[in-house]
């Protein structure tokens, strides 16, 4: 057996468990922090299926709601705006991070802000907007993946119903 096989059969097995894990563990903590932990968790869950039966049960499901919110939100030209817009919004949210302008100190209960960003800096800066860049290229997908064929649909349907 080659290398090469003998490696493709580790990382099929063993790799992509060990990817899949640590694809968890991030995923976890990122889910209420900007950035694409939804993604990260489904993915790490997306390659633990194929060795454990209790992902397989979760996977479907998440595929399910992930298309299914994806349809809602390319259904409407108002939502697909808001989305490109929230896309603009952690883009820009990015630079600023990025920047890390002076801010006025204040406190909110008790914890003090300023004279910097919370967490500024180019690390967070890139995560915002890496995190847009994900949201556009999803959304772009979406509109061309489900917003055409819904509509087609939508017209067959009535074309037949007008029919009958």
């Amino acid at each position: 057996m080659r290398m090469g096989e003998r490696l493709g059969r580790w990382f099929r097995r063993t790799g992509s468990e060990i990817l899949g894990w640590t694809l968890v563990v991030i995923g976890i903590p990122l889910m209420p922090l900007p950035g694409p932990g939804t993604i990260v968790l489904v993915a790490g869950i997306a390659l633990l299926a194929p060795h454990y039966a209790w992902a397989r049960r979760i996977l479907d499901p998440l595929r399910r709601r992930a298309v299914g919110a994806a349809r809602y939100g390319v259904a409407t030209i108002p939502r697909i705006t808001i989305s490109a817009l929230g896309g603009l919004w952690l883009f820009v949210a990015g630079v600023v991070w990025w920047i890390s302008p002076t801010i006025p100190e204040f406190n909110v209960l008790g914890v003090g802000f300023g004279p910097r960003l919370p967490a500024s800096g180019w690390g967070t800066g890139i995560g915002l907007m890496a995190s847009a860049v994900a949201a556009w290229t999803l959304l772009a997908y979406s509109i061309r993946r489900w917003r055409n064929s819904d509509n087609e649909h939508m017209h067959k349907g009535r074309a037949g119903r007008r029919s009958a």
